[in-house]
């Protein structure tokens, strides 16, 4: 992991359940969707260290928590191999400017590469023009021609639980 003037980057341990949550939750705030937050510190925990689905970096200065990145594999038929899912970069507002979530985007760029993947992908909200300039400056693209669908709550168990299978 990289480190520059007291900014430090590592992969989170167990012991990181509760900051991760609370960063989290300050990235729902800020995405105005904290009515969607239903995860606990017991799932994050069993999600992240005991089946280890997802991984998570924690960025700090001088030792306080400024952010993190919540990440994990997804994988492209067309490539044969897979890549990195950015399903979470977050900085604390006062620390923002300052190109700590470039660093974990280049961290994350970093280990693709080492780990063999095509590549990186991630959602950003429409309105977040901040964010948009930010992944456009580094090169990242938007693909307009495709969209995000979601299955789940009691559309999910409706499709699972169809009786008229074939």
């Amino acid at each position: 992991m990289k480190n520059t003037e007291g900014f430090k980057l590592r992969f989170a341990e167990e012991k990181d359940t509760k900051l991760i949550y609370e960063l989290i939750k300050e990235l729902a705030a800020y995405e105005k969707l904290s009515d969607h937050v239903i995860a606990t510190e017991e799932v994050l925990r069993d999600s992240l260290f005991a089946r280890k689905v997802a991984e998570v970096t924690i960025a700090e200065l001088e030792g306080s928590p400024v952010g993190y990145a919540m990440y994990f594999y997804n994988f492209s038929s067309f490539m044969g191999k897979p890549g990195i899912y950015l399903e979470d970069l977050f900085i604390r507002p006062e620390f923002r400017g300052r190109g700590f979530g470039k660093t974990i985007l280049s961290n994350l760029a970093e280990l693709a590469v080492e780990r063999n993947c095509w590549g990186m992908e991630w959602t950003c909200l429409n309105w977040n023009n901040p964010s948009i300039h930010f992944y456009e400056s580094i090169g990242a693209i938007h693909w307009e021609e495709w969209r995000i669908y979601r299955l789940q709550g009691n559309a999910l168990h409706n499709l699972a639980y169809e009786k008229e299978k074939i």
